[in-house]
C-alpha cells in the first residue's frame, strides 16, 4: 500500500446484497499538496517576503488618501489629453479590427485549404499576439516620434491580434452550407464568402470589435509612459512631481469616461445579439 493510500484510505461501503463497494478516491488533497509545495517554492525562489507586505503595504493607502479630495482646479488641463486617449482608442481600434479581416479569412481552415498558408497566418498572429501593447508604443515612438500617432499604431497592432484571432475561430464555426451552395452555382471563393459567410459572422465581429474598444480606451491611458501621448503623458508627471491630488482628479475622470464608453458600447452589443 502507498503512503498516499495509508494517509487517505478509500471508504468502503456494503450493499443489502451483501456486496463491498470500494468509492472512487479524490485526488483533491493530492492536488492540494502539489498547490502547497509549488507556492512555496515560487515564495522561495522569488524572495516575496510576507513581513516587507505587512510593514509597507499600508504606504499604498497613503497614496489614495492623498487623492482625496481630487484637484478640481487641474480639470480644465485633463480635457486635451482625454480627447487625444479617446481619439487613439477609436481610430487604433478601428483600423485594427479592419486590418485583421483578411488574415482571419486566410487563417480560417474551412474557407483556406492550403494547408500551409493558413499555418503561416496563424503563426503570424500569434507572434504579433506575443507583442505587449507598451512595446508596441515604445517602438512606435522610434518610428513615428513621440505623440498620439505611436499610441494609435500600437493599439492597432493590438486590435489587429486580437480581433484577428477571434474572427478566424467564429468563421470556422460558421454553417457552410450557403458557402457551398454558392460556390456550386459558380461565385468565386472570395465571392461565396462575402455573400454567405461574412453575414453570418458580422455581428460577432462587431461585438468582439466593441469589447476590444473598451479595452483600448485603458490601455492607451497608459500609453502616455513611452511618451505616445494622451493621459498617460500627464499621469507620469503628476506622479513623479508627488501630486496625488491632481492625480485623482484624472483617474476620476478616466473612471466616468471608461464607464459611459463601457456602457454604450454594451448597449450596442446587446443589439447585435
Amino acid at each position: 500500500m502507498s503512503v498516499y493510500d495509508r494517509l487517505f484510505p478509500p471508504r468502503k461501503y456494503c450493499l443489502p446484497s451483501g456486496e463491498t463497494v470500494e468509492e472512487k478516491r479524490s485526488r483533491m488533497p493530492l492536488i492540494l499538496l502539489v498547490i502547497v509545495l509549488i507556492t512555496a517554492l515560487s515564495v522561495h525562489i522569488t524572495g516575496f517576503n510576507f513581513g516587507v507586505l505587512l510593514e509597507n503595504g499600508s504606504r499604498f493607502f497613503d497614496i489614495l488618501k492623498a487623492m482625496v479630495p481630487p484637484n478640481t482646479g487641474y480639470l480644465s488641463k485633463i480635457w486635451q489629453p482625454l480627447l487625444d486617449t479617446i481619439k487613439m482608442s477609436l481610430l487604433g481600434s478601428f483600423v485594427g479590427a479592419v486590418l485583421a479581416i483578411p488574415f482571419a479569412v486566410l487563417a480560417a481552415s474551412n474557407i483556406v485549404t492550403n494547408r500551409a498558408l493558413v499555418f503561416l497566418v496563424r503563426l503570424f498572429l500569434s507572434l504579433v499576439r506575443t507583442l505587449p501593447t507598451l512595446v508596441c508604443a515604445l517602438i512606435a515612438t522610434y518610428i513615428f516620434g513621440l505623440g498620439t500617432m505611436a499610441g494609435t499604431c500600437a493599439i492597432a497592432v493590438f486590435t489587429f491580434a486580437y480581433v484577428g484571432k477571434q474572427l478566424f475561430e467564429i468563421i470556422e464555426t460558421v454553417d457552410m452550407g450557403p458557402f457551398e451552395a454558392m460556390e456550386a452555382l459558380g461565385a468565386t471563393r472570395l465571392q461565396a464568402f462575402v455573400t454567405a459567410v461574412f453575414p453570418q459572422v458580422l455581428p460577432t465581429y462587431l461585438s468582439v470589435s466593441l469589447f476590444c474598444l473598451e479595452g483600448n480606451v485603458r490601455y492607451a491611458s497608459i500609453l502616455g509612459y513611452v511618451g505616445a501621448g494622451g493621459l498617460g503623458l500627464i499621469m507620469n508627471e503628476k506622479i513623479g512631481w508627488r501630486e496625488y491630488d491632481s492625480l485623482g482628479m484624472i483617474l476620476v475622470v478616466l473612471f466616468v469616461t471608461v464607464v459611459v464608453i463601457e456602457w454604450v458600447s454594451h448597449a450596442i452589443r446587446k443589439r447585435l445579439t
